[in-house]
């Protein structure tokens, strides 16, 4: 049950697709005034170190995040989340890499309030070490339980100023998560129906995941579903090939960032010539694709220098997060 630690993933191409859309809902969330909830389910660490022993061992950061440091004119999608991920690493240099949490209370004002749970006993600990002592944040707008999020989340809903973003993301680990992810988004909805509930998902080769995506596409709801495929699936059918994220009501701006970052992501984390991009939305026919560009021959994307994790700094872009 404990054996997923997400050190060994952090700031890989699916954290990057991942928590690029999370800054914009962010973002979006915070252009009113009005309070908002933010709501995660599987909360992690919320820090990793990217020189750690767990994230250098797996080297998944090399396909991800450091792909994109120092790539020519990202797209205001990605530089918005690559602001943010600099604003950790106030020497320029990326050697942490902030998770949903992190990325979620350095958006969040005086008024707004951040919910998380994790199971993981060791996670749990470190994630209320990393908020209270290096973000510090405030018991009154952070709460960490230790419990499971699928379960905790029913009692949360809908929340006290009825705004709010939940993020749903656990391992699937479990294949029972499918299942769980699913039902937990459908009582979510019936009891906070104008809530904005963000779905990551992994792109496996199991008949679990195309059929969750395929019930959610048929919920009475607005959604947005980006997915980016990075390389060929494996012949043994192990592994992750790419990742997507379900935004139901999604803020209106989403759709049109989306349009511009995802082909510039799909250059620049290619790892063959099967990588590729779909981007669908609930005003289309079941079944086909708002954007879906066919597969293109990979560019070759900038890397950073050895050991230094690239200098955030040295991006075209301005210094300033918001």
């Amino acid at each position: 049950m404990f054996s997923y630690r997400h050190a060994f993933h952090a700031g890989n191409h699916a954290d990057v697709l991942k928590h690029a859309i999370l800054v914009q809902i962010l973002d979006y969330f915070n252009r009113k005034d009005t309070p908002y909830w933010v709501i995660d389910t599987h909360a992690g660490a919320g820090m990793y170190a990217l020189d750690g022993d767990w994230a250098g061992q797996s080297g998944e950061v090399t396909q991800g995040l450091d792909r994109l440091l120092g790539a020519p004119q990202p797209p205001e999608l990605i530089a918005r989340y690559l602001r943010a991920v600099q604003d950790f690493n106030p020497d320029g240099v990326a050697n942490r890499y902030p998770g949903s949490p992190c990325l979620a209370l350095h958006a969040l004002r005086p008024q707004d309030r951040l919910r998380l749970f994790e199971l993981h006993p060791t996670e749990g600990q470190v994630l209320e070490d990393t908020l209270r002592h290096e973000v510090h944040a405030s018991r009154r707008q952070v709460a960490v339980a230790y419990e499971d999020g699928f379960e905790g989340l029913k009692r949360l809903l809908p929340p006290p100023p009825r705004r709010g973003l939940i993020l749903i993301d656990p391992s699937y680990e479990n294949k029972q998560d499918y299942r769980h992810v699913l039902q937990a988004v459908r009582e979510g909805l019936e009891r906070f129906a104008q809530g904005c509930f963000v779905v990551w998902y992994p792109l496996v080769q199991r008949v679990q995941a195309h059929e969750m995506v395929r019930a959610l596409e048929r919920l009475p709801v607005q959604w947005l579903d980006a997915a980016l495929t990075v390389r060929k699936p494996t012949e043994d059918g192990l592994g992750m090939h790419g990742s997507g994220m379900f935004v139901i009501n999604p803020p209106y701006t989403l759709e049109a960032e989306l349009q511009a970052a995802l082909p510039w992501l799909e250059k620049t984390l290619a790892q063959d010539a099967h990588a590729h991009f779909s981007l669908k939305n609930s005003a289309a026919p079941q079944g086909t694709a708002a954007s879906d560009a066919p597969a293109r021959a990979p560019r070759t994307a900038g890397r950073p220098a050895s050991g230094a994790r690239g200098a955030l700094a040295a991006q075209k872009r301005s210094p300033s997060r918001k």
